[in-house]
């Protein structure tokens, strides 16, 4: 996909002159990289962020005849930027509300210059995300596991809004495999077989079928790049995915041990973590069963994120917070993480309408990108 491009609108009873001037003196300011494509809208949809300038007021009939033209080429939403100057904002108001009569998305980007530099950057990143997302494969080796009722998703939701496809793998494919010896040869064989950038995995029959864990083979192909998951969870999977599109990490996979519920402090474990996510990491015994090798990884202290979307993608949670401390209590899932919200009453959701008990952890404050991919806030 081509970069940030930019169209323009201009009433004809304004000198193009002084237009063009004042556009100029205002794009500079914006501090971006973009490609001005002027009234030609023939390639309208094919870059990562398309935005039409609103540089005059009486433009609205314009826009109007363009539309059909619009609609054909791109199904995204329409993003106005204006700086307000020439009665363009006024312009924007009458042709944001005319979409939005019609049933169509979009918004007016407009305000100060550091404002809206923010919010393209913000638009630019989500769109790339979103354009990641697009046609992956994601693997579901094994059904999810038993006690994971809520946890399940809905494939033509996700076809539809975020392009992706689930692939039903047997897990008798992966413990009959030949790379067996090597969990993560024989995961990463089946991968490539399937053409997947991703998989979650019913990891808890390993214990009985190979008397070991996945934990450590989860732990490296996610630092390959390759998201994978675990216990079969499909939303964690989704979640994890749109994290990856993002940042190029898969985030971490954990469940709420505990939660101060007045202190917005919650205890997240579980036995694997991607290792490009750690300063450093120890191997322990897995948790539930005592066998095997898990993960206890320690990851930077600072800001991070929680998150979660649901199977059917009708909801999300996200929320900032601090990551406080890492701990290695004896009685919990190896890689423990203590993390404080930034706003303590987030810590209900948990315990009023969780969306499954998974959640996935990056770090950084990312809660507007988020939105702006999911296009969900709950």
């Amino acid at each position: 996909m081509k970069p940030i491009a930019i169209y323009t609108l201009t009433s004809e009873l304004h000198d193009a002159q002084a237009v063009a001037a004042t556009s100029n003196e205002f794009l500079d300011s914006l501090q971006i990289n973009y490609e001005l494509r002027g009234t030609d809208y023939a390639d309208y949809g094919t870059h990562t962020l398309d935005l039409i300038y609103v540089r005059t007021g009486g433009t609205e009939g314009i826009f109007l005849r363009l539309l059909p033209q619009l609609l054909a080429q791109s199904q995204r939403p329409f993003y106005l930027l204006t700086s307000g100057k020439s009665n363009s904002l006024a312009a924007s108001m009458e042709i944001l509300s005319y979409l939005h009569q019609q049933g169509y998305k979009g918004e007016i980007i407009h305000g100060n210059g550091e404002y809206i530099h923010n919010r393209i950057c913000i638009l630019s990143k989500s769109a790339k995300a979103r354009q990641r997302l697009q046609g992956i494969r994601l693997g579901v080796i094994g059904q999810p596991s038993d006690w994971l009722i809520a946890s399940h998703a809905d494939k033509d939701a996700l076809h539809r809004r975020l392009g992706i496809e689930l692939v039903d793998i047997p897990i008798e494919e992966l413990l009959t495999s030949p790379h067996l010896p090597d969990l993560r040869c024989a995961l990463r064989s089946i991968v490539q077989q399937h053409r997947l950038q991703g998989f979650t995995l019913r990891c808890f029959d390993l214990l009985t079928a190979l008397h070991d864990t996945g934990c450590m083979a989860l732990a490296q192909l996610n630092a390959e790049g390759i998201v994978a998951g675990c216990e079969g969870d499909v939303p964690a999977l989704i979640s994890m995915s749109i994290v990856n599109a993002l940042l190029d990490i898969s985030g971490f996979q954990a469940n709420p041990s505990n939660i101060d519920i007045e202190q917005g402090t919650i205890t997240f474990a579980h036995c694997t973590i991607p290792l490009n996510m750690v300063e450093r990491y120890e191997l322990d015994t897995h948790f539930e069963s005592g066998i095997g090798v898990a993960v206890r990884g320690f990851m930077k202290t600072g800001p991070v994120t929680v998150f979660k979307v649901s199977g059917d993608l009708q909801r999300c949670f996200i929320a900032e917070g601090e990551l406080l401390c890492n701990e290695s209590r004896p009685d919990l899932c190896r890689t423990q993480q203590v993390i404080r919200l930034a706003n303590p009453a987030d810590a209900n959701y948990f315990l009023t309408r969780p969306i499954g008990n998974h959640h996935i952890i990056m770090p950084g404050c990312q809660k507007t990108l988020l939105e702006e991919i999911t296009q969900l806030k709950d």
